[in-house]
């Protein structure tokens, strides 16, 4: 199979969607840890809406630390593009009151 086009001479420029190991849309679950203190499940939630306006609060997991000072909360989002996903990592990861996103 030849991958050049006669116009350019060159390859052609890669699809992004064979690029990717995930279909879109589809089903993405990220995991997000922060200190359990008041707001932070809220502020997850937050960003979530804002990144996937159809965001349900439903897929929302809770699990809090062996002792109790972390919590972990899993999203599940309907991912729609890579820049939405990418958008919504630098949207935590940013966030002061998160510590790590899986």
């Amino acid at each position: 199979m030849n991958n050049t086009t006669p116009a350019s001479g060159g390859a052609t420029a890669p699809d992004p969607r064979k690029d990717s190991l995930i279909e879109y849309p589809s089903r993405f679950p990220i995991k997000v840890m922060g200190a359990k203190e008041p707001g932070f499940v809220e502020a997850i939630v937050a960003l979530a809406r804002q990144h996937d306006p159809q965001f349900d609060e439903a897929t929302v997991e809770l699990r809090d630390s062996r002792a109790g000072n972390y919590q972990g909360v899993t999203i599940t989002i309907t991912a729609t593009s890579r820049e939405q996903l990418d958008d919504l990592y630098r949207a935590l990861t940013g966030h002061p009151m998160v510590k790590v996103v899986l």
